[in-house]
């Protein structure tokens, strides 16, 4: 699997790439997968809050379904909500250049000679 560049060029104050953008490579807007984090947050939090609610009004072994689906779904309400979305896409992929992969850092310095003093 060989790699890309991607050849660019400037038109005004945006740049514009000669190769298309797969969509299905981008991710979603930092506003879009925090208002779908919410949302599936606050929706976990409604099913809880009917499960508590329930627990009131239902027989038996019910009740204690009720219970503990009403306890665990905070833990799962978080989980959900801090999932966002972690796609990388080559964009985000740095490539070192041929010319910046032969050249050095640092140039060599000194070498400073000495003996090693074991007296305390």
């Amino acid at each position: 699997m060989g790699t890309s560049k991607t050849a660019s060029r400037r038109t005004g104050s945006r740049t514009v790439a000669d190769d298309p953008v797969l969509i299905t490579d981008a991710r979603l807007a930092r506003s879009q997968d925090i208002e779908m984090r919410q949302r599936r947050y606050v929706m976990t939090m409604i099913i809880r809050t009917t499960c508590f609610c329930t627990m009131f009004f239902v027989p038996g072994w019910w009740k204690i379904v009720a219970i503990s689906a009403a306890a665990v779904l905070p833990a799962i309400a978080v989980v959900l909500a801090n999932a966002r979305d972690n796609r990388t896409y080559p964009g985000d992929i740095a490539q070192p250049d041929d010319e910046a992969a032969t050249m050095l850092a640092l140039a060599p310095g000194p070498v400073i000679r000495g003996e090693v003093d074991e007296t305390h």
